[in-house]
């Protein structure tokens, strides 16, 4: 699974504590210039990269559905091209199928859950491209920073409200 939904480090310390995740890498995809880009690079927006997550999961344990479900209420979807402070193309929300399966899943759950919001799902549904892996340094960002500003502002809300809309999918429940 691969998805974006503003900056990578916050998505990221969303899906480390859900059940059935293996493996979640920070990266970049959807963008149009050719060679790897850097933070730096995809930051200014001109790549049209977006900052991504690719999660490895057990489907005996959690489905690509439920991932969905937790994606689409772990960010706003409705705003295009921003989540909170953070602007540009590079933080909006995008789900990158895989499959033609996973694409009609995606399909299904961005429909099931536009009720729940006042405006419009804007969240881009397509196929990934290539899927380059960021810098070292915003791998298990949160886990190495959580005392950091932007985490402890940004990160811990998302977490907050993760334990408590998705408890019975988490690894381990923190109240």
């Amino acid at each position: 699974m691969t998805v974006g939904g503003g900056c990578f480090w916050c998505i990221e310390a969303v899906f480390n504590e859900v059940k059935g995740v293996e493996k979640v890498v920070s990266g970049y995809t959807g963008g149009k210039v050719p060679g790897i880009p850097t933070y730096r690079e995809v930051c200014s927006g001109l790549t049209g990269h977006a900052e991504v997550i690719q999660v490895s999961f057990d489907p005996d344990q959690i489905s690509y559905e439920d991932l969905l479900v937790i994606f689409m209420t772990s960010h706003d979807p409705t705003t295009l091209n921003r989540q909170g402070a953070d602007r540009g193309s590079q933080y909006r929300s995008v789900i990158y199928y895989h499959t033609e399966k996973q694409s009609e899943i995606a399909n299904v759950v961005a429909k099931e859950i536009a009720p729940y919001y006042e405006n419009p799902i804007v969240t881009e549904i397509s196929p990934i491209g290539e899927f380059f892996v960021a810098e070292a340094a915003h791998q298990d960002y949160y886990a190495n920073n959580s005392t950091q500003g932007y985490c402890t502002a940004v990160i811990d809300p998302k977490l907050a409200k993760l334990r408590k809309m998705h408890a019975d999918k988490l690894k381990n429940v923190k109240v």
